[in-house]
């Protein structure tokens, strides 16, 4: 695939002017990279995982690929599936930051799914969950050709990507909040679990809503009285069962907890859990995708564990 930069219709870190695209962005994309670039510096990509790289699943070119991870010893096997859906602000990130994780998820016997979506601000909104339903599409369709158990699909997603799937989760649960969206859902992918990392779940939070974040990404900001983003009215008890954590130096710790109890309230299944200590200054905003971090292993057996409990 097109690495950073090298496609217009793709910047992630955007190291040149892109039409549209703020200077501020441009360079918040290659900051982030480089502090990634920097966490992932020297990993391998494990023997032990079969990797199926660079799969087209919409119309949107290199905003619409995908990767499968499968562990090799179970090569032949119908296998749960994780979709991740990547953070970044919804302006930065694509797969190829993501695979090092996503490999160690396969890791715990699962198959998963890591993909790239539309970004802000070139994409508006709801186009990232216009792509989640694509994958959900593209699984209904290819789950044969890749060993996947469409009754067992579950989500993971952090930062940004944990209040997008957050949403995408009440989309799945709820035919009144699709049908806002006017997205139809294949019938024959359940979601059976979500694990949400270092998110906020309102965005409709002044506190969020007045950052230029939420511009690049809404462009018109009248959406924050739009029913689409009115996303808790359309949790139902019908919501999968969730993982909600997050680290005692996330700046977004304050949103897990209350998140975690408005789904219990609900009647929903969830597990939750706050990392690290203060302490801990390398434990912070999305610390389980360092796969340095010992209590980034931790985490990751955590939310597989939930989900594995969910299984049919």
């Amino acid at each position: 695939m097109a690495k950073y930069g090298e496609d217009s219709n793709y910047n992630s870190v955007g190291n040149r002017s892109v039409a549209g695209v703020p200077d501020r962005v441009i360079e918040t994309r290659k900051a982030w990279a480089e502090s990634d670039g920097k966490r992932d510096e020297g990993l391998n990509e494990p023997e032990s995982i079969e990797k199926y790289a660079d799969i087209s699943y919409g119309p949107y070119d290199v905003w619409n690929l995908l990767d499968v991870y499968r562990p090799k010893a179970k090569a032949g096997e119908k296998l749960p599936v994780i979709v991740s859906m990547h953070g970044g602000g919804y302006f930065y990130g694509d797969k190829e930051l993501y695979r090092f994780y996503c490999m160690h998820l396969a890791e715990f016997g699962f198959a998963v799914i890591n993909y790239n979506y539309r970004l802000a601000p070139e994409n508006k909104f709801p186009a990232p969950l216009e792509d989640a339903l694509s994958v959900f599409n593209w699984i209904s369709k290819y789950s044969e050709k890749y060993g996947l158990d469409k009754g067992n699909v579950f989500m993971v997603g952090d930062s940004a990507g944990a209040q997008l799937t957050s949403q995408f989760a009440a989309i799945c649960t709820n035919k009144a909040y699709a049908d806002v969206f006017g997205f139809t859902l294949p019938e024959d992918v359940r979601l059976k679990g979500v694990s949400l990392a270092c998110g906020m779940y309102n965005i409709r939070l002044k506190s969020v809503s007045n950052g230029e974040i939420m511009q690049d990404y809404l462009g018109d900001m009248s959406l924050l009285q739009d029913e689409r983003t009115e996303v808790y009215n359309y949790i139902t008890p019908d919501y999968p069962a969730a993982y909600v954590f997050s680290a005692e130096n996330d700046f977004l710790v304050t949103e897990c907890m209350p998140f975690a109890e408005f789904l219990k309230e609900k009647g929903i299944k969830v597990g939750a859990k706050i990392y690290g200590k203060k302490e801990d200054t390398e434990v912070g905003h999305v610390f389980h995708v360092n796969l340095r971090l010992p209590v980034g292993e931790e985490a990751n057996r955590d939310q597989t564990d939930f989900f594995r409990s969910l299984l049919d």
